[in-house]
């Protein structure tokens, strides 16, 4: 059983991705692991200023939520990462967050396996490739953990859209039980 962190980045209640995440969690707990999920919603993230000081002291210096997320990440072995396409990129709450994960660089971090559920209006299968690869060059930086795998949920348009359409869900559902 794994210890597996979701983390959810859509601002917006009852979105798309939101929905998708609980589905995807109920996926997860059962395949049988232990797991927590996180909403950026309400939460506190500054930007990081790059003073770098997080690499000598694995502490950033600036005090908001981002501190103890970067904990939770850093003890899970598995993170799953849930957004929002935004002009076919991540969300930038989760861009901030990532850049904010910089303090475990030089850790002994405990995640392996990374994995990322993506929603977007849009539906050509392209939408996703720039958020895909922007995670992908945050992993770059941790040699121990790896992309491990990808779920692209297009063609939702309107808030809570995706809870009216089983397909969709069920994608979202055996892509959690997948997760390890």
């Amino acid at each position: 059983m794994s210890k597996i962190l979701v983390i959810s980045t859509s601002l917006r209640s009852h979105s798309n991705s939101e929905f998708l995440t609980e589905k995807m969690t109920e996926g997860i707990r059962e395949a049988g692991h232990e797991v927590e999920t996180i909403s950026l919603k309400g939460k506190n993230l500054k930007f990081c200023t790059g003073c770098l000081v997080c690499q000598k002291t694995q502490k950033c210096v600036l005090n908001d939520d981002a501190v103890w997320i970067a904990e939770k990440v850093k003890m899970a072995d598995t993170l799953v990462f849930s957004t929002p396409i935004y002009y076919y990129g991540l969300s930038g709450q989760m861009k901030t967050l990532l850049d904010r994960m910089n303090p475990l660089y030089p850790s002994d971090y405990q995640f392996r396996n990374v994995y990322l559920l993506t929603v977007a209006a849009e539906d050509e299968s392209s939408t996703p490739e720039r958020a895909v690869s922007s995670l992908q060059g945050w992993i770059d930086c941790f040699p121990k953990a790896r992309l491990a795998g990808t779920l692209f949920c297009g063609g939702l348009n309107d808030a809570g859209e995706a809870a009216e359409n089983s397909d969709i869900l069920e994608k979202a559902y055996q892509f959690g039980k997948a997760v390890i």
